[in-house]
């Protein structure tokens, strides 16, 4: 009895039971409607945030966040470059590289590679392939005795593993009196590493620096220098700052320009599924309209004697306000409740379906990401949140409005 009148009359004509259970019924589906077009928001960008956190992890386990390349592919004294790039507060790790192609042949068996010379107490500072391991260390590649580590299905496709030797062919020939021939060696498979992006675990080969310059007579010759950065999305700024600093001879690119498309499709995607599936809270919300003006419709007497009682147009206005809001705000709710429930168990829930229809969804060897990630982001929720109910309380204007005009001496002439 202490309760507003009109949020009292609206509580009560949502939990009465009506006469007309086609109104109840629509009632019940605009507010399922909602709830489930909130969960479908929330689930679909946890997907899409969780793919592009992984997407993000794995390229740059790998790629650096910032590359110094040489114009014509290689430098010499690539410590005096190292000391101006670490002058930067920014850069926490750089490191120098090699890099070339070469085929690999173990029997009868042979693989494309993209072979990287790197030094192992170095490329721990900007990569997690030390980290990624899953046989041997990246300490074994010692300069002088060849060792590689391999991409896990690069070693799985030559049938090789941690123990075995191989063949490295390179392109760069080598004059003998038969003719130009391939340079060959035979290296020592010390280490398996798994980064979980398969372009990089199907094809990267990686020795000692110092073993690549030899196999690819580059000298003392690097072909550039990779850099990890304290804050990853400082990447444009560091890369345009040493652009000035160092000469001209060099190339400066980091990884929002060499992976640019990867994350732009994404972002794009995100913002499609975002309109494509608001459109359902929206055809939910706006299903309210009819819901409360069949309310009105059934309940106009009730309104004429409130307004002959002294209720004013105002009041009755709230009544439905509160009635259909109050729809939305369930609905919300419950979408908002079950949202959170699947994004938060979507590492269980896609495996049991997988394991149950007996499917991948995502295959290895077609996408960089085997598993569906998920990453609740705040605002997300409370922006989706925060527009249902908009949507929701738009709804109810009209009907709302109609209520409040009806005329009592009409309403009331044949009850």
């Amino acid at each position: 009895m202490f309760k507003p009148f009109e949020l009292f009359v609206g509580l009560r004509y949502t939990k009465t039971k009506r006469k007309n259970h086609f109104i109840s019924f629509i009632s019940a589906t605009s507010m399922i409607g909602i709830a489930l077009g909130v969960a479908a928001l929330i689930v679909v960008l946890s997907v899409m945030n969780g793919f592009q956190k992984e997407l993000r992890a794995t390229i740059l386990g790998v790629v650096s966040h910032v590359q110094v390349i040489g114009m014509q592919g290689q430098f010499e004294d690539w410590q005096e470059i190292v000391e101006t790039t670490n002058s930067s507060n920014e850069v926490i790790g750089t490191a120098p590289f090699v890099s070339g192609e070469g085929l690999l042949t173990f029997g009868r068996r042979s693989q494309g590679t993209m072979i990287r010379g790197v030094l192992p107490q170095l490329e721990n500072d900007v990569s997690d392939v030390g980290a990624s391991m899953v046989e041997g260390s990246l300490d074994s590649l010692i300069s002088g005795e060849f060792n590689v580590v391999l991409g896990i299905d690069l070693a799985r496709s030559l049938g090789v593993g941690v123990g075995d030797r191989l063949v490295m062919i390179t392109p760069q020939g080598q004059v003998t009196p038969a003719g130009v021939m391939p340079r060959l060696r035979q290296f020592f498979v010390s280490g398996i590493f798994e980064v979980k992006n398969y372009e990089y675990d199907a094809a990267l080969a990686i020795i000692h620096m110092e073993d690549a310059q030899r196999l690819l007579r580059l000298g003392d010759s690097v072909s550039g220098l990779r850099l990890k950065l304290t804050d990853l999305f400082d990447a444009p700024r560091v890369a345009s700052e040493l652009s000035r600093i160092l000469p001209a001879s060099f190339y400066i690119s980091d990884w929002t320009q060499s992976h640019a498309t990867f994350f732009r499709a994404i972002q794009i995607e995100k913002r499609a599924m975002s309109i494509i599936l608001l459109l359902i809270v929206a055809v939910a919300a706006f299903n309210i309209v009819s819901t409360l003006v069949m309310v009105v419709t059934d309940k106009r007497s009730d309104i004429a004697i409130l307004r002959t009682l002294g209720a004013l147009p105002t009041q009755i206005m709230k009544i439905f306000f509160i009635q259909g809001s109050l729809i939305g705000f369930i609905g919300t709710a419950l979408g908002l409740f079950f949202g959170l429930l699947v994004a938060s168990n979507i590492d269980v829930i896609v495996p049991a379906i997988e394991g149950l229809f007996g499917v991948q969804f995502l295959a290895k060897d077609v996408y960089y990401i085997s598993d569906i990630p998920s990453d609740i982001q705040l605002d997300d929720v409370v922006w989706i949140g925060f527009l249902s109910l908009g949507l929701t309380m738009l709804a109810t204007i009209y009907p709302s409005l109609r209520a409040a005009k009806i005329n009592p001496s009409e309403a009331l002439r044949y009850e």
